[in-house]
C-alpha cells in the first residue's frame, strides 16, 4: 500500500534547529533494555498496528512462514478487523499490542504488514507494560513509528526487519536467525556476487563520505520518521548512526523530508549515515530533478560523517535485521555495519 496517500504532509512546518521544541531537542535516552532471544517452540504474536489485511490467505502465508522457523503463532484478536484502510480502531489495534506484552507466554510481536496507521495508535500504547515485559518487536516500513516510539519511551531494543507478510527468503531469514535466535553480534554486509557479469551490478554500495564511526543504530522509513518529528515518540539523536529507506516517493519528496531532518536538528547530531534503497522513487513530472545521489550530496556530505547508500535495508528486497538502539561500528568504504553487542539476551 502506498503510504503517500495517507501521509499527506510529512513536514507541516520546517522548524529551525534553534526553535526545536524542548522535548525534541533534549529527548531523553532511557537505559537500553534487551529482550530475550527466540528459540524453537516459542510463541510469537501476529498483530496489525497499521493497514488492514483483506485476504485471509495472507494471514495463512505469514503464519506458515513463522511456523517454518519453529515458532508457535498466536493471532491477535483484532488482526482481521477493518476500519477503512486501517486494521480496526486505533484503541483496538493498540489493545492487542498491550495484551501480548502483558502475556508472559508470548516471546515476540510481529506486525503482519505496514502501510499506514502505526503512528495513530502510539497514544494508546501502554509503555509501562512494555518496559516491565521486554519482548522482541520486528517489522519495517510504517512499523517504524512503533519501533521508534517503543524505543524512545522505554529503551527497549527493537528490530527493523521482515514483517509477518515480508520476504522470508534465505538471505533475510539468515539474519533473523543469527540476530534474534543465536544472539550474535554480526557484521552486516551486502552480497558481493557478480553473477554472469564482469562487475557487480546488484546490491552495490556507494560511498558518500568515507570513514569509520561508532554509535547507536537508529532509524527506519524516512517518510514515517519525518512524519513523527516533533512528537515525544522519537529517540535522542545524539551520537547515533542514522539509517533510512523508502519506497514509492518522488525525489523532491525525499529532498523535502531530508530538509525536515536537517532543519529539525537531527542531521547535525548524528555520527554516521546509512541509506538502504528507495524502490520506485522517480523524478516525477517536470523539467528536471535532483538525483538521489545529488540529494545526499546536498544534505549528508556536508555533515562530514561516514556515510553510504545501498545497504540491504528497504522494500521489495532481501533485508538485513537491524537492532534499533545497539552500538555499532560502520565502515562507509566497505559498506558494513558491525554490531558491537548482541541485540538480545
Amino acid at each position: 500500500m502506498d503510504r503517500r496517500r495517507f501521509l499527506t504532509s510529512t513536514a507541516t512546518a520546517a522548524i529551525g534547529a534553534s526553535l526545536v521544541p524542548r522535548h525534541v531537542a533534549l529527548a531523553q535516552k532511557p537505559a537500553a533494555i534487551k529482550p530475550k532471544r527466540l528459540a524453537p517452540g516459542d510463541a510469537v504474536a501476529l498483530v496489525a498496528p497499521a493497514s488492514a489485511t483483506f485476504k485471509t490467505i495472507e494471514l495463512d502465508i505469514a503464519r506458515e512462514s513463522l511456523e517454518a522457523l519453529g515458532l508457535k503463532v498466536i493471532i491477535g484478536g483484532h488482526l482481521l478487523d477493518r476500519h477503512g484502510y486501517l486494521a480496526g480502531q486505533d484503541k483496538d489495534r493498540a489493545a492487542d499490542i498491550n495484551r501480548f506484552f502483558g502475556d508472559a507466554s508470548i516471546r515476540a510481536l510481529l506486525p503482519i504488514r505496514g502501510g499506514w496507521g502505526s503512528s495513530r495508535l502510539l497514544p494508546y500504547v501502554d509503555f509501562d507494560v512494555i518496559r516491565q515485559n521486554p519482548k522482541i518487536v520486528l517489522g519495517y516500513s510504517d512499523i517504524t513509528a512503533l519501533l521508534l516510539g517503543i524505543h524512545a519511551k522505554t529503551g527497549l531494543v527493537t528490530f527493523h526487519g521482515p514483517n509477518g507478510m515480508g520476504r522470508w527468503d534465505e538471505f533475510s531469514v539468515g539474519w533473523v536467525k543469527q540476530i534474534l535466535f543465536d544472539a550474535q553480534a554480526v557484521t552486516l554486509d551486502n552480497p558481493h556476487e557478480k553473477g554472469e557479469f564482469l562487475a557487480q551490478t546488484e546490491n552495490r554500495i556507494q560511498t558518500i563520505t568515507p570513514g569509520v564511526a561508532r554509535g547507536r543504530m537508529i532509524g527506519g522509513n524516512l517518510t514515517v520518521l519525518s512524519a513523527i518529528i516533533g512528537s515525544p515518540y522519537v529517540p535522542a539523536w545524539e551520537d547515533c548512526i542514522l539509517f533510512l529507506e523508502d519506497v514509492g516517493e518522488d525525489l523532491y519528496r525525499i529532498d523535502r523530508m531530508m530538509t525536515t531532518l536537517k532543519l529539525a536538528g537531527v542531521l547535525g547530531r548524528i555520527r554516521g549515515f546509512v541509506f538502504g534503497t528507495c524502490s520506485e522513487c522517480e523524478p516525477g513530472e517536470g523539467y528536471g530533478s535532483l538525483t538521489l545521489e545529488e540529494i545526499f550530496a546536498d544534505h549528508v556530505k556536508p555533515l562530514q560523517v561516514p556515510a553510504w547508500q545501498g545497504a540491504m535495508i528497504g522494500h521489495r528486497m532481501p533485508q538485513f535485521t537491524i537492532a534499533e538502539g545497539v552500538q555499532v561500528e560502520i565502515d562507509s568504504t566497505a559498506g558494513t555495519i558491525r554490531m558491537l553487542e548482541p541485540g538480545v539476551l
